[in-house]
């Protein structure tokens, strides 16, 4: 390999991916080189022996995985998890570029969230509302009258907003004018706009006004609930976009480790040198990993813990997945806690397994003891795996010597501020912001 190329792209991590997967399809000669042997890089699904390998001290012998859980090759367990909003940015993306022939996708079934030492599931409906134990009579009055607001809001009828100014007045100030209580702020807030902490109150109302409507309109598009999940694994995603890069030119090279970064005479990126030989291109796009001196951390840490159950979570209606949010007011916290389960239906466990994996910001220097709500909600656990990340952004915009980094994967519970990231490093890069057209050139595989 001595080539010149239009982009460079180092790490297959799901950003990484659709990056080099929109700009094959642009006609750009993308070359996207991994050092792992694996796709997904921070975010890869992986199996059980491999789960074990990385977590564990003493890991378990492939034999004594599959005697206690089952097939191990039945596992697809994902180092981070986010679940996709059926209205939001990445399932357009995946519509657009017609990944959705290469992934397969199940709804997940509830979305449920944490209040007063008790769970309860978010309403998907109307019916499910007005029946739901969460309110009592007259906030769900209130609450209905906040929801028709939302519903009925239109930008240039003044009549429809009811004297608030969504870039003037703050969430706090919305809430005020419809009289809603602390719960039930704590749940549009934190259940419904999926802010991860109360710093929201305090700002125009806008942002989480226009995450209500995406919750909103992803929950009717199926009912039940606004995710969905691909089967087997989010790994399925990143794996997606590579098809469909390779379809339209992309080349791909795992297992490569960067041996030397090449730079012009000014400082730009140049080139690569491998144990394939050297590349060149104008630019590259990379996870942080990449270029640990171009990057900074936030000053955040998340810790993830990976539980594997034997039985559905308790009081969620022996739901096959759900997501379960425990609004940082309810324990004293700063910042929510994330429960994300899916089970064998999904491919990603052996037969009558679940996996539940929590997540949150820590706050403290016992992390793990911040996790405990959430472990006491999941009752019984067979098995658990605990890592903690830092999250990283890169210090500049790349324009200077072409290096354009991606932010580490946050807490999160979905692909929002990942996709907001694609489209912020796509319109640095070409100048142009992202827009999707649906592929009408769609190659038949071959």
């Amino acid at each position: 390999m001595d080539e010149d190329y239009d982009v460079i792209v180092l790490g297959t991590g799901l950003t990484e991916c659709i990056l080099s997967g929109v700009l094959s399809v642009e006609g750009k000669k993308v070359l996207h080189i991994d050092r792992q042997d694996h796709y997904g890089g921070e975010s890869a699904s992986v199996t059980l022996s491999q789960l074990y390998a990385k977590f564990k001290q003493n890991p378990l012998t492939k034999e004594d995985i599959e005697q206690k859980f089952g097939r191990d090759r039945d596992w697809n367990v994902d180092l981070i998890p986010k679940f996709l909003m059926a209205n939001g940015e990445l399932t357009n993306i995946l519509v657009h570029t017609d990944v959705t022939r290469y992934v397969e996708f199940k709804q997940v079934s509830g979305s449920y969230v944490y209040s007063k030492g008790k769970v309860y599931k978010v309403p998907a409906n109307e019916m499910e509302a007005i029946s739901s134990p969460f309110m009592g009579i007259f906030e769900k009055r209130r609450m209905k009258k906040f929801l028709e607001w939302i519903g009925d809001y239109k930008e240039d009828d003044p009549k429809t907003h009811l004297g608030l100014d969504l870039d003037n007045n703050t969430m706090e100030e919305v809430y005020y004018k419809f009289g809603l209580g602390s719960s039930t702020k704590d749940f549009i807030g934190h259940a419904m706009a999926l802010w991860t902490n109360d710093d929201y109150l305090q700002q125009p109302a806008r942002p989480t006004f226009e995450r209500i409507v995406l919750y909103v309109q992803s929950v009717a598009r199926y009912g039940k609930s606004p995710y969905l999940y691909p089967l087997y694994g989010l790994g399925e995603l990143p794996q997606g976009f590579t098809r469909l890069s390779a379809v339209f030119g992309g080349t791909y090279m795992l297992n490569t480790p960067v041996d030397k970064v090449l730079y012009t005479e000014d400082g730009k990126f140049k080139g690569i040198v491998t144990k394939e030989g050297t590349a060149r291109a104008p630019l590259v796009i990379a996870d942080p990993t990449y270029f640990p001196d171009k990057c900074q951390s936030t000053g955040q840490k998340v810790i993830r813990a990976i539980c594997i159950l034997d039985h559905p979570v308790p009081n969620t209606a022996n739901a096959d997945s759900c997501q379960i949010i425990i609004p940082q007011s309810q324990v004293g916290r700063k910042n929510d806690i994330y429960i994300a389960v899916v089970s064998d239906t999904h491919h990603v466990a052996s037969k009558g397994y679940y996996l539940a994996i929590v997540s949150t910001i820590i706050e403290t220097d016992k992390p793990h003891i911040e996790l405990e709500p959430a472990f006491k909600i999941l009752g019984n656990i067979e098995e658990r795996f605990m890592g903690i990340a830092e999250i990283f952004e890169p210090k500049e915009d790349g324009s200077k010597d072409n290096i354009y980094l991606s932010k580490s994967y946050d807490a999160s519970s979905h692909f929002e501020s990942m996709t907001d990231d694609v489209k912020d490093i796509y319109f640095r890069v070409t100048g142009q912001p992202l827009v999707l057209k649906k592929r009408e050139d769609a190659e038949p595989e071959q």
